[in-house]
């Protein structure tokens, strides 16, 4: 009796062992990837934005007889290589240019407290080059909607100018600025066809060094430095765009 349920107890445990291996199998999970961007392909976008706006007499807050003009532009070109199924690498080129003209505004703080602002002008350049790469995910088994990812790294420059008074009691100053940012910034891209994308990204995380000097009525120097670090949704960053997949 002893050996017999032995051999059972043992025919019974060797009978477990296939079984537990076939049920770790049965629960092992495997994420389907769906190929949303594939190997080989060629992304070419351009995003442009414009603004312009006059002010006569304007109020806002503790802003009044606002009057001037202003006006800002920006154009960014990008390619990118898709070098592996959705994995690209590639560049960005921005340049900005940006005017202000105020002829005068008033600073009310108080019955007691008021400021005079008048013949104000300032005209700025800025220009970045930056190197990014993408990773694409579709959204479920969809092939028109789908999110990426984009890391970046930034180097950047630019020069403006500010000027105010007129005739005899003019005073001005110059500034050039150097900066470097890397970042991340998460995006929405939507096939409209199978060439053509709409995208809009959003800068989420993100390292920011900026060097600036300034020259004051050509005679006196000054210098800038900031270093700032961002973790949380940058709404200013917000960018929008039409890619083309070829």
């Amino acid at each position: 009796m002893n050996k017999s349920l032995a051999v059972i107890l043992l025919a019974f445990f060797l009978a477990l062992v296939p079984l537990g291996a076939r049920a770790q199998e049965e629960f092992k999970r495997e994420i389907e990837s769906v190929v949303f961007v594939p190997k080989g392909q060629w992304v070419a976008g351009l995003s442009i934005s414009y603004d312009q706006t006059n002010q006569n007499k304007y109020q806002f807050l503790i802003l009044e007889g606002v009057s001037g003009d202003t006006y800002s532009f920006k154009v960014s070109p990008m390619v990118c290589y898709i070098f592996k199924d959705d994995m690209g690498a590639g560049g960005k080129f921005a340049y900005s240019r940006s005017l202000t003209k105020l002829e005068s505004a008033d600073i009310v703080l108080g019955a007691d407290n008021e400021f005079d602002i008048e013949n104000l002008y300032r005209l700025s350049h800025n220009y970045s080059a930056m190197a990014i790469m993408r990773n694409y995910f579709s959204i479920g088994r969809s092939k028109r909607f789908g999110f990426f990812n984009e890391l970046q790294l930034q180097l950047g420059g630019g020069q403006s100018k500010l000027m105010k008074g007129k005739s005899t009691e003019l005073t001005g100053s110059y500034e050039r600025n150097f900066s470097l940012d890397v970042g991340i910034a998460p995006g929405f891209c939507v096939f409209l066809s199978n060439y053509s994308a709409l995208e809009v990204n959003v800068g989420v995380l993100g390292f920011s060094y900026t060097d600036t000097k300034q020259i004051s009525d050509q005679i006196y120097v000054s210098r800038r430095k900031s270093k700032s670090a961002n973790f949380r949704i940058n709404l200013f960053s917000i960018s929008f765009g039409v890619a083309f997949y070829l």
